[in-house]
């Protein structure tokens, strides 16, 4: 373990001070956390940071991913009713699906659309480090999920001015409102602040409805990695394959689980809320901190229109859903 602190205290440097920055002036931490990372891209690779970058990239994002599970309850999912359950799943699983077919038509990888669609989807930034730790790793991997996670923070917050204006637009109810904003925007976050700018119901919609796509982490992360070792199988350490469900779903799930039937106190509920927020913001920081500017800038416009494609299309789907409903 020795070998890894340097590597491990770096990325909580970097963290903190993404932290420090985003409570000072505003605006996203995980992307302050990946933007401070990048700009230390220079020193990711001496000999005694890379151990321990890595480990937090990875393990330590498992950890933040795992304990997501303390903000959801099976009782709120079921309260939102099965009609609004299966509309916000098709929405998922269509967002995904486009994402995968657009890519394709774009000249870009499949694997690249799975992950910008699934961040899009699902719950932007957190979704993106979720998927890309079951996607089978490649060269290009740590620069696609720093563009990825750029990206989805920069069109949900977008999408947090933006929305209340369409559904005022529309005419919406409060409740209407509150579906369609936590059925499309990207970020928990930029949720919560789109939602309660329009009213206290809205924003108490809007929340639930995000956090059920939270839930909806596990059945795609689920689902890609057991498609991802079909087509392309990874080994694991000393050959071995990976286990088929990972570890940290396992972990997600169970929190979850023991989070329905109230068995987690309030502190310990509040207690691994923070460890999830601070784990991804170490593990995002660390991630930036192996992707190079440069490589990032050969992404390319297509990647681009991918993302702004798979946004709009959640965002039309979502529209005609509630507009219809």
């Amino acid at each position: 373990m020795a070998k890894y602190l340097p590597g491990i205290l770096f990325s909580i440097t970097i963290g903190m001070a993404a932290t420090f920055v985003s409570g000072a002036y505003g605006g996203p931490t995980v992307l302050f956390a990946l933007l401070l990372g990048m700009a230390f891209n220079f020193i990711s690779t001496e000999s005694r940071l890379a151990p321990g970058i890595a480990f937090s990239a990875r393990s330590i994002l498992r950890v933040g991913v795992a304990a997501l599970g303390a903000r959801i309850t099976a009782e709120q999912v079921l309260g939102l009713g099965w009609s609004t359950l299966v509309g916000v799943a098709a929405a998922v699983a269509l967002t995904i699906g486009f994402g995968i077919v657009a890519a394709r038509l774009l000249g870009l990888k499949s694997q690249f659309g799975v992950l910008t669609a699934g961040a899009v989807a699902i719950c932007g930034a957190s979704a993106a480090a979720a998927i890309a730790a079951v996607l089978p790793r490649h060269e290009m991997h740590e620069r696609d999920t720093a563009f990825t996670i750029i990206a989805v923070t920069t069109l949900s917050t977008i999408a947090m001015v933006l929305y209340p204006v369409v559904s005022r637009m529309f005419h919406f109810s409060h409740t209407d409102a509150g579906v369609f904003l936590g059925g499309t925007i990207h970020d928990v976050a930029q949720v919560v602040g789109a939602g309660y700018s329009v009213s206290p119901e809205t924003g108490d919609v809007a929340t639930i409805i995000k956090l059920l796509r939270v839930a909806l982490l596990v059945p795609a992360v689920l689902s890609i990695s057991i498609l991802a070792r079909q087509v392309e199988p990874e080994a694991g350490p000393a050959g071995k394959p990976p286990a088929l469900v990972p570890g940290f779903l396992l972990a997600f799930i169970g929190i979850v689980l023991l989070n329905s039937f109230h068995l987690i106190p309030s502190a310990a509920q509040s207690a691994l809320s923070d460890l999830s927020r601070w784990c991804i913001v170490i593990a995002i920081a660390a991630l930036g901190a192996k992707t190079s500017l440069a490589a990032l800038a050969k992404v390319g416009h297509r990647a681009m229109a991918l993302m702004v494609g798979e946004t709009a299309f959640i965002a039309l789907f979502v529209l005609v859903l509630v507009h219809v409903g």
